[in-house]
C-alpha cells in the first residue's frame, strides 16, 4: 500500500510539474505555421511564408524579396536542413506518395508541389492562394520540412522536379507563435 501511495504521489507531482505552455501539436489545435527565408550562397533573397489551416486546405501567404523579377519554382522540399551553403541538404520534393511532379492544380503531384511564385520588377513577391495537399498534422504535414525559392520557373512536368533550377532561399518551416 506504501508503495501504491508513493507512485500516486509521485505520479501526481510530475503533473503539476508540467509546463502549461507547452505546444499541442495535434491535427485540431495546430492552425499556423511560418518559414523565414534565408538566401543561398551568392544571393540575397529573403522573405517570410505563413501557412494557416483554413476551410478546404492551408492557406500559404508570404513575401519574398531579393528575386530576379519573373517567376520562380515555390516548393516544400523533404528535409528540414538548410545548412548546406546551395540548400540541397533539404533533398528533393516532399512527395510522401511516391508520385511524378506537377502543378499545384493536378490530381497527381507531389505534396511539395506549390508552382510558382512571381517577384515583380522590384525584385518583390507577394502571394495567397490555398492548397488542397499540404497540411500541419498527418502523412502530408509540412512541419520541419524546407521552403525552397528556386532561380527559374517550375515547368510544372519535367520530372523530377520541374526543370526549376539552382536554389535561391532555403528556410525550415515552424509552428508559428500565432
Amino acid at each position: 500500500m506504501k508503495i501504491l501511495s508513493t507512485a500516486i504521489l509521485s505520479i501526481i507531482f510530475l503533473i503539476s510539474c508540467v509546463n502549461m505552455d507547452t505546444v499541442d501539436t495535434s491535427a485540431t489545435s495546430l492552425n499556423n505555421a511560418v518559414v523565414r527565408l534565408h538566401a543561398t550562397e551568392g544571393n540575397s533573397v529573403s522573405g517570410v511564408v505563413w501557412f494557416s489551416k483554413v476551410v478546404g486546405g492551408v492557406k500559404v501567404r508570404g513575401t519574398i524579396e531579393g528575386l530576379p523579377p519573373g517567376d520562380h519554382g515555390f516548393h516544400i522540399h523533404q528535409f528540414g536542413d538548410c545548412s548546406s551553403t546551395d540548400g540541397k541538404s533539404a533533398g528533393g520534393h516532399f512527395n510522401p506518395e511516391g508520385v511524378d511532379h506537377g502543378a499545384p492544380t493536378d490530381e497527381m503531384r507531389h505534396v511539395g508541389d506549390l508552382g510558382n511564385i512571381r517577384a515583380n520588377f522590384d525584385s518583390v513577391a507577394v502571394f495567397e492562394f490555398v492548397d488542397v495537399a499540404i497540411t500541419l498534422a498527418g502523412g502530408n504535414s509540412i512541419l520541419s520540412r524546407a521552403v525552397i525559392i528556386h532561380a527559374g520557373s517550375d515547368d510544372l512536368i519535367s520530372q523530377p522536379t520541374g526543370a526549376a533550377g539552382s536554389r535561391l532561399a532555403c528556410g525550415v518551416i515552424g509552428i508559428a507563435n500565432k
